[in-house]
């Protein structure tokens, strides 16, 4: 007996920043599941770029472009500014694409809410590219939670912090809350969603943003603390102007504590011209094994491979297995990154 083999799933990214060219481009190409068919960028040195490293895509100027193309198209990618990513996505949807919106999903929680329900109204597939779920240090903390080796844990720290003095990029750099800019909708929407995935849902109690660098409009210095109900207190910190790192996570428990240094390696691995189906990717180099015990009882725990893949392996099979009527979930509920975007909310009444 035979069967169909799936249809291959046509898709187009609009954008080709980091989040396109680094993220989502090589992820896509990497999977025999799909095709990349059109990329959107109208910066000619991206389209060189993109023409060079994908020479079976189409290059159009801008996503209203690759919009014109949906009859021919399944899913759209959105890795463009957060302020694009309602509008476009309502029209995605209501073009019959299935989405996928890079972080932050919205720029209010209000607008996620409602793209929700459009999706779920038209039957399409609507998810959220929260990728670092997939990265080995976090795949390392959500086993030793599961194993139960921590005892019960009461608290969690989180940092993304890097040294970047000046705003590289022309959009961060004239973008305000209100257009998604910050650190706190950047970086801050990978921490909260891993301390909610981790702990459940949380309520923050305290929360300190400020602006240090030249130029900043927003927020680029940022500590917020969560309260969840489960009892964890989760302490979060993101900073792009951060001259000595902190551990990237400290978790505390009742029988031990876990810290790690150092960031996931797939991001540089690809920048540095790596691809998704190296047998090296997502490895990360023993010395940033995490310290597992407690003091004067330590023993180094090396990370679990990091994998970014597995995010568009679990939305082919989404796809491919009947779409928005399927009984498989997608590879994030977009509900998530939408109580994300509450918490960014709280965080800013605080202050």
């Amino acid at each position: 007996m035979t069967t169909d083999s799936p249809r291959t799933i046509r898709v187009a990214i609009a954008g080709f920043g980091l989040s396109g060219s680094v993220f989502h481009a090589p992820l896509i190409a990497a999977d025999p599941a799909y095709s990349l068919d059109v990329i959107s960028t109208s910066d000619a040195g991206r389209k060189s770029a993109a023409s060079a490293s994908f020479p079976g895509a189409r290059i159009v100027d801008t996503p209203a472009a690759i919009l014109e193309l949906a009859g021919d198209l399944d899913l759209l990618v959105l890795g463009t500014p957060p302020a694009t990513h309602y509008p476009l996505a309502k029209a995605a949807l209501e073009a019959g694409l299935d989405v996928v919106v890079d972080k932050p999903f919205t720029v209010r929680s209000a607008e996620g809410e409602e793209l929700i329900a459009l999706a779920e109204r038209l039957g399409r597939v609507l998810t959220v590219f929260q990728n670092r779920r997939w990265d080995g240090d976090y795949l390392s903390v959500r086993g030793l939670l599961a194993s139960g080796v921590l005892g019960a844990v009461s608290r969690f720290e989180s940092r993304f912090e890097r040294w970047s003095p000046a705003v590289a990029k022309a959009w961060k750099a004239s973008a305000t809350a209100d257009d998604g800019g910050g650190v706190l909708f950047d970086l801050g929407t990978h921490l909260l969603d891993q301390a909610l995935e981790l702990f459940g849902p949380a309520t923050v109690v305290h929360a300190e943003l400020a602006a240090r660098r030249p130029g900043e409009r927003v927020d680029d210095d940022v500590f917020l603390v969560l309260r969840h109900d489960s009892g964890v207190t989760s302490h979060l910190w993101m900073n792009m102007l951060c001259a000595q790192q902190g551990p990237r996570y400290r978790l505390l428990g009742s029988e031990g504590g876990y810290t790690k240094h150092g960031v996931d390696p797939q991001e540089p691995f690809i920048v540095a011209g790596g691809s998704p189906l190296d047998p090296d990717y997502g490895v990360e180099d023993r010395d940033w094994a995490g310290m597992l015990g407690r003091d004067g009882h330590l023993d180094r725990l090396p990370t679990e491979r990091g994998a970014y893949p597995e995010f568009y392996r679990l939305l082919a099979e989404k796809i491919n297995d009947g779409g928005a009527a399927s009984a498989l979930p997608v590879p994030v509920d977009p509900a998530g990154p939408v109580e994300v975007l509450r918490l960014i909310e709280q965080a800013r009444s605080l202050v």
